[in-house]
Formats: structure tokens, C-alpha cells, sequence
């Protein structure tokens, strides 16, 4: 019999940290339903010093692409940028074969900017944060 794990909070677990409960988790989900396929993506807006200005980032599981992260330079922001990165992960999605894209923002974020790009709402929790509420978008590539 294996001893008895020891449970420890951590306030900033690190990427190794984050890994390895990911990897017990994939393992766990692909021997229930295998072909998940779990992969991390990123389209990234770099300066000509090569510097991160903003992007986009997420992962894809079963077929979908969950993206995770959007962001663009307070300087930068306005100039289409942030439409041509969903656009690009939009094509990226399509020629991978991914049936569908989905993410969640905040109601004081831009939920219009998913709207205007064909993402449909599916679901709220409200009152998170305190007087807002976070929004579930799907879109469905097939």
C-alpha cells in the first residue's frame, strides 16, 4: 500500500507544477475517451525587437479550439489587430479540421467583438465579477 499523499496549497504553482495535474488529467480523460489530442497554440504580435505586443493563446481538445487569452497593447489597440488574430486562428481552426472555437469574457471586456465575429452566447454567470457577469461564446466552424 502507497503512502498517504500530503495535500499543499501553493499560491503560484509553477509551469511544472500546472503540467504535471494537466498530464494526470489528459491521461485520465483520453483513457475514458481516447483522440482528445490536447495541444497548447499561440499567434503572438511581436515588435520589431521581437517583443510580445499581444495575442492570442489557448489550446485545442476533442476537435475545438478553446482560446484562452486575447489581448493587444493599449498603444496598438484600434488598428484591427485583434480582428486579425481571431481571423488568423479562425483559418488556423479550419485548415486543422476543428469543429468549433469557444471562450469566455467579462460583460465590461468586449463581448461585441466576439458577436460581430459570428460567436453566439451559450451561457453567463452572473454577477461574477460583482455587479458584471462572465460570458460563454461558441462558434461553430462545420
Amino acid at each position: 500500500m502507497s503512502p498517504t499523499p500530503r495535500l499543499e496549497f501553493v499560491d503560484a504553482p509553477s509551469a511544472s507544477d500546472i503540467e504535471a495535474v494537466v498530464g494526470i488529467l489528459g491521461a485520465a480523460a483520453e483513457s475514458q475517451l481516447p483522440g482528445g489530442n490536447y495541444r497548447d497554440y499561440g499567434f503572438l504580435l511581436r515588435d520589431e525587437a521581437g517583443t510580445i505586443q499581444g495575442g492570442l493563446t489557448g489550446y485545442v481538445l476533442y476537435g475545438w479550439m478553446f482560446i484562452q487569452f486575447v489581448s493587444v497593447a493599449p498603444d496598438l489597440r484600434g488598428q484591427g489587430l485583434g480582428r486579425l488574430m481571431m481571423q488568423r486562428a479562425e483559418d488556423w481552426a479550419r485548415q486543422q479540421g476543428l469543429g468549433g472555437m469557444w471562450l469566455d469574457t467579462f460583460a465590461f471586456q468586449a463581448p461585441g467583438f466576439y458577436r460581430d465575429l459570428g460567436f453566439v452566447e451559450f451561457g453567463t454567470i452572473e454577477d461574477h465579477p460583482a455587479g458584471s457577469r462572465r460570458i460563454f461564446f461558441q462558434k461553430r466552424l462545420g
